[in-house]
């Protein structure tokens, strides 16, 4: 193999990698993936506010394998890896498992704990809070109030008005723009 050839090789490589970062979406766009959601998860909806109770074989049929380990094995995601860790557009935050709404982004707050963290969720059914003993630890875990998918923990160190951090897996949430989800919830 000449020179030339080898390097023809490498030219078409890198162009080939930079049209693939040139196509992909820019670090902190979202990604509306409700409806997608809504076609393969028939429990979903940001609406409809029925308890969901489904076996463990539905919700792995249903769920994103990465959203099953979470929501339902009360999995956690590493830290500083969640795309809503950075992330402060203007909307609402749902359960990734069911649609439930859980957070306006007005309560999200920059923690520096490696997790999306939030004050206060939208209304007090929104959260179910649980004791969670585990890990030599004693905390509160907080479940989703419609289909009690995991979400994270809540801690007593957080900002004014209410002192509390929500400690959420980004990977169990959703996120849509202000203008789309209030037509859509009528939040």
């Amino acid at each position: 193999m000449n020179a030339g050839m080898k390097i023809n090789r490498q030219w078409i490589k890198t162009a080939f990698i930079l049209s693939l970062i040139a196509c992909s979406p820019p670090k902190n766009e979202t990604v509306n993936k409700l409806t997608e959601m809504e076609k393969n998860n028939p429990v979903y909806s940001n609406t409809d506010t029925s308890k969901v109770d489904l076996s463990d074989k539905e919700w792995k049929n249903i769920l994103p394998e990465n959203v099953y380990n979470i929501a339902r094995l009360k999995g956690t995601e590493r830290p500083w890896s969640s795309k809503y860790e950075d992330f402060f557009e203007t909307g609402t935050y749902y359960c990734a498992a069911c649609g439930n709404p859980l957070f306006k982004s007005n309560a999200k707050f920059e923690s520096s704990c490696g997790w999306p963290s939030f004050f206060e969720p939208i209304s007090k059914e929104s959260i179910i809070y649980t004791p969670d003993d585990s890990h030599g630890m004693h905390r509160t875990e907080v479940q989703c109030g419609r289909c009690k998918a995991h979400l994270g923990h809540v801690f007593d160190d957080g900002p004014k008005p209410t002192g509390l951090r929500y400690c959420i897996n980004g990977v169990v949430l959703d996120f849509e723009k202000a203008k789309k989800a209030e037509k859509k919830s009528g939040l």
